[in-house]
């Protein structure tokens, strides 16, 4: 196995016509590790956080690994991080293509060793999907090595399954949307049924809108970020002038690949509520949300448009609706059901 070492944006660079290939070849391909989001995510939201290091792993001159990484002084204790942690990125981990996984590892932990890797007390790997095996056999092997490793479950991410079409139509169900709902609990299909009745009787003008790429994406963020900072005082809060800047270039970056999906619905020719959503890799990822706090609450227009993005993921094929991070109520109202995400912390002895 040999490690290159980049230690600065030029690994960025240097990877980029492979990254992607890469990450596909993995057992959790996401969104959070393309190489636009990591770019991002770094340009926006890292570069002033510490110094980078990637690490890219070849075997036999075939790339099988990318380690994006960071490292921050805090007190006396420095911790390397990888790319997208903390904040905003809900799956995270070391890129590898599945079945090379140890060998990557112990490179990886061979180069924590030695003297080419920064000054560090703990390397802190968060927001990991299940089916990664660095919070299974990457702490194994570390422990091995005589490091001490912990592993806890740092949250979880409901996800709807959606009906496929071969489960469709049938004389009970004849589409998706009906059996998905027929799926649900009792009291909440009613409720989603009551308020889609009542939308469309007390506003027949209410109209689900889409922007995905093109001239109109610009326009729409700006539509998103003043309904998302609305919506509650927490969001204002969040949605600073550097968050503000990090959800402008991602739009555009999702919207170049096609994976934007920011819908609104309009209620009198204004837009009442919002979802900044994915579609990536035959799934709905529902990144954040917005709504008018003022306008017509009594028509729950952020649950109608929540409802009418599941009828348009399982119209469109898709085959899982993902909240993402967090166990809010109304994602298990929907028919969300927990997927874990984990945390590896690794520390010298």
């Amino acid at each position: 196995m040999e490690l290159t070492l980049y230690r600065d944006e030029t690994g960025f660079e240097a990877l980029r016509e492979e990254w992607n290939a890469l990450l596909q070849r993995s057992r959790f391909d996401t969104i959070f590790l393309t190489w636009e989001w990591q770019t991002t995510w770094w340009r926006h939201l890292g570069s002033q956080r510490g110094p980078l290091t990637i690490l890219a792993a070849h075997q036999a001159g075939r790339l099988v690994g990318i380690l994006p990484l960071y490292s921050v002084r805090e007190g006396e204790m420095t911790t390397l991080y990888v790319v997208g942690c903390i904040e905003v990125s809900d799956y995270l981990d070391f890129i590898v293509e599945a079945g090379q996984e140890e060998a990557v590892y112990a490179a990886f932990l061979t180069w924590l060793a030695g003297p080419e890797a920064p000054a560090w007390d703990a390397v802190d790997l968060c927001n990991q999907p299940a089916p990664s095996l660095a919070h299974t056999r990457l702490v194994e092997m570390a422990t091995a090595a005589g490091w001490s490793a912990a592993v806890t479950q740092e949250d979880v991410c409901p996800k709807i399954v959606l009906p496929r079409p071969d489960e469709y139509p049938t004389p009970e169900f004849p589409d998706g949307w009906e059996l998905y709902l027929g799926r649900l609990d009792k009291k909440e299909r009613h409720e989603i049924r009551r308020k889609l009745r009542r939308i469309e009787r007390e506003a027949p003008d209410a109209a689900l809108r889409f922007v995905t790429a093109g001239p109109e994406v610009a326009a729409a963020v700006e539509d998103f970020i003043a309904l998302h900072r609305q919506s509650k005082a927490a969001k204002h809060t969040f949605m600073t002038e550097e968050m503000q800047a990090y959800f402008r270039a991602m739009a555009q970056e999702s919207a170049a690949r096609g994976w934007l999906q920011l819908s609104f619905l309009d209620i009198g020719g204004r837009p009442a509520a919002t979802y900044f959503c994915f579609d990536y890799g035959g799934d709905i990822l529902v990144y954040n949300s917005g709504y008018d706090a003022a306008a017509v609450p009594q028509l729950s227009p952020g649950w109608v448009l929540l409802a009418q993005l599941i009828e348009h993921a399982i119209a469109l094929g898709r085959t899982h609706f993902d909240f993402l991070q967090g166990n809010e109520d109304y994602k298990y109202r929907f028919g969300g059901q927990d997927t874990p995400v984990y945390r590896t912390l690794i520390r010298r002895a």
